[in-house]
């Protein structure tokens, strides 16, 4: 399983990081009107200094370094979970918010700002640009929330039984 996960982590962080590289070749200057894709995607460059949907975006210089050491630590937790899960797609899952956080977290370490380029829109409501580490993070959450609703395998339901029965 932790073969899984760390695959998944690799890949989302390496989608992540060409991806914001082509972002910041291609699109620069920053928060133009970008290039519109579809008639609901364009792809517009920003940057976030804050935290999600860019909060506490005016913080100071100590606050970004607050951020990297949140991420570092909320890694630190799901690399330990990894660790000892033993279902694949709670794994995959792991691995992808592991890939999009450290994503993130390297942003942050190399330009004091997270890379955004993702400008989804309908009706002239936008919102928040976002990034590829971004789509890792909530599909691996969305996935993580699946893998906890399916039953528990028979083997475990049947050793729980076990334990507790009087034979």
């Amino acid at each position: 399983m932790r073969r899984t996960g760390l695959l998944a982590a690799l890949v989302a962080v390496a989608i992540d990081q060409t991806s914001k590289a082509w972002a910041l070749a291609a699109l620069w200057p920053p928060y133009s009107e970008g290039i519109a894709v579809l008639p609901v995607l364009n792809l517009r460059l920003g940057f976030n200094t804050g935290v999600t949907f860019g909060m506490f975006a005016n913080s100071s210089e100590e606050g970004g370094w607050l951020l990297v050491i949140v991420g570092l630590s909320v890694t630190a937790f799901l690399a330990r979970w990894l660790w000892r899960t033993a279902s694949r797609l709670e794994a995959f899952a792991l691995g992808l918010i592991i890939g999009g956080a450290l994503g993130n977290v390297a942003d942050r370490v190399q330009q004091g700002a997270v890379t955004d380029f993702i400008d989804a829109h309908l009706a002239g409501w936008h919102w928040p640009t976002f990034n590829m580490a971004d789509v890792a993070i909530v599909c691996g959450v969305v996935l993580l929330v699946l893998a906890s609703l399916r039953p528990a395998p028979a083997s475990t339901v049947t050793a729980v039984h076990h334990v507790g029965s009087k034979q």
